[in-house]
């Protein structure tokens, strides 16, 4: 076929808050998580809240690397925190961003965003995780972040996303958790420079936390009740499907879109040099 009538490639996105495999019912089962994703069919997968080494909670279990090998796919890991134990023969305890890949990740790199600290409430330090992934041939940037609660914080990391998603060569694609509803003035301001995908496709209504839930124990009914993850990209880039998988294998809802990477094609030799994976 005649490189200029090759279809542009569709790849499917799903952002999603695995919570380290905490489910509703307050069980951690990091294959109930893997089956979601399955069964998905999503092609780039962008996860938050992932441990690796971190802790009891999750077994001290290499999150990224059992995903990595369940799903069959490449990944990327943006460790947010990264703490060395005390034991010197135990890995660093990690938690951060998680992107897999269906398709070979050229490129990887953890951005730690500012931190804006206050006496009370989550310190945590963020960061946006950005890949580079090539798709039979087209090159597409994706990121991958999970933000703070606290307003004052998530003005500055906006800024920093939009200064570091700019720097990109490539059409872009932003996903995660953000934190905030899509009214928030911050979330507007990301709106001015990308697409929100669900908008597109006339899903403002797809509130993806809390994950619906009934305790039967204490009879406590959850429903979704906002919308704070979301799945952005460069306006030319056409989504033709957008969804929200309802589960309880964590307390937010994955979110998916098919998109198609139209004008994708670049010179593989701008990262040739750079190229680095980690898996």
């Amino acid at each position: 076929m005649n490189g200029k009538n090759k279809k542009s490639p569709i790849v499917k996105v799903m952002s999603f808050n695995i919570a380290h495999g905490l489910g509703m019912d307050g069980v951690v089962d990091l294959e109930k998580t893997a089956q979601v994703i399955e069964d998905s069919c999503a092609t780039i997968i962008a996860l938050q809240e992932v441990d690796r080494h971190f802790s009891v909670r999750s077994s001290f279990v290499d999150q990224v690397g059992w995903l990595s090998e369940r799903l069959g796919m490449y990944a990327a890991y943006g460790a947010n925190m990264d703490v060395t134990p005390l034991d010197s023969e135990r890995p660093n305890q990690q938690y951060g961003n998680v992107i897999l890949s269906k398709y070979p990740i050229k490129y990887n790199e953890n951005h730690l965003l500012t931190q804006v600290y206050c006496p009370f409430g989550n310190n945590e330090q963020r960061g946006i995780l950005e890949t580079v992934i090539e798709v039979d041939g087209s090159y597409v940037s994706v990121f991958n972040t999970h933000l703070a609660l606290k307003d004052e914080e998530l003005e500055v990391s906006v800024d920093e996303i939009l200064a570091i998603t700019g720097k990109s060569h490539f059409p872009r694609i932003i996903t995660g958790d953000f934190n905030a509803p899509a009214s928030n003035v911050h979330i507007q301001k990301l709106k001015r420079h990308f697409r929100d995908a669900f908008l597109k496709m006339k899903r403002g209504d797809a509130y993806t936390y809390p994950s619906p839930y009934v305790n039967k124990e204490t009879g406590e009914v959850f429903r979704p009740a906002t919308r704070i993850d979301y799945i952005f990209a460069d306006p030319y880039l056409d989504v033709v499907q957008a969804a929200v998988i309802e589960t309880a294998v964590s307390d937010h809802l994955p979110i998916a879109v098919d998109m198609v990477l139209s004008d994708a094609k670049v010179n593989d030799q701008v990262y040739t040099r750079k190229a680095r994976v980690t898996v």
